[in-house]
């Protein structure tokens, strides 16, 4: 089987043997895939590119089974360099497909808002409010989707002045405010986020606590290693 010229992005490398490469590539058309990058590591390598992590590339391979060889890429756009806490950001989205996707499963629309995500991470602005939109869609391209705008009876509205407690797979709960807790959340925030307008600094804090509670729940046994290295800033 031959694929050719593929919008795609490395989320993950690690050696092979001298002088080669494992690329866990994430592709528009072909989802999550693993490829052989044969020598990529020689300084006259035509396929050195494809070892940076967060730039938009094209890329082509051919082999068949687990295991296809990598024998085409270049750069499709303007190179991407994230630093500081943008890179963890990228290091912590890569992780989560890793951990989240399938290979070989098809997400075009999750493809195309992480190439917004990385566009943005480069700029340097509103990454907090992206990440939180970007976990949404992901939740929601596996099928995890999150109602923001209902109780967990699936019929009552949620109130904004209300306070909550988001519970995986049965929606917001509500609380009574006395005995809310650092994992409650307003009926504010709920909305916010379903309408993608997180505006202030208490709709961000409250929906990141919201999506850690849920993708860790997701996550199940595995542990993203990319938080531990947010504590360094």
């Amino acid at each position: 089987m031959r694929i050719t010229h593929q919008s795609a992005y490395v989320l993950h490398r690690r050696p092979y043997r001298e002088s080669s490469l494992l690329l866990d590539v994430f592709s528009r058309r072909h989802g999550r895939v693993m490829l052989l990058a044969k020598g990529i590591r020689q300084l006259k390598s035509r396929h050195r590119c494809a070892m940076t992590q967060f730039s938009l590339l094209s890329m082509s391979w051919a082999g068949r089974g687990e295991l296809p060889v990598l024998t085409q890429s270049e750069n499709d756009g303007p190179a991407t360099f994230l630093q500081g806490p943008h890179r963890l950001c990228g290091f912590y989205v890569n992780e989560l497909l890793l951990k989240l996707l399938h290979r070989y499963d098809p997400h075009v629309e999750l493809f195309d808002a992480y190439h917004d995500l990385m566009d943005l991470l480069g700029t340097g602005m509103n990454t907090e409010a992206g990440l939180r939109l970007f976990e949404k869609k992901l939740l929601k391209e596996l099928g995890y989707a999150l109602d923001l705008e209902h109780e967990s009876d699936g019929i009552t509205k949620v109130r904004p002045d209300a306070c909550y407690q988001y519970v995986p797979m049965f929606g917001p709960v509500r609380v009574e405010r006395d005995i809310a807790n650092k994992q409650s959340v307003r009926g504010a925030t709920l909305l916010a986020l379903s309408n993608e307008k997180l505006l202030d600094k208490q709709c961000l804090d409250e929906s990141k606590r919201l999506m850690r509670t849920v993708i860790n729940h997701y996550l199940g046994q595995y542990k993203l290693h990319a938080r531990s290295l947010f504590k360094t800033y």
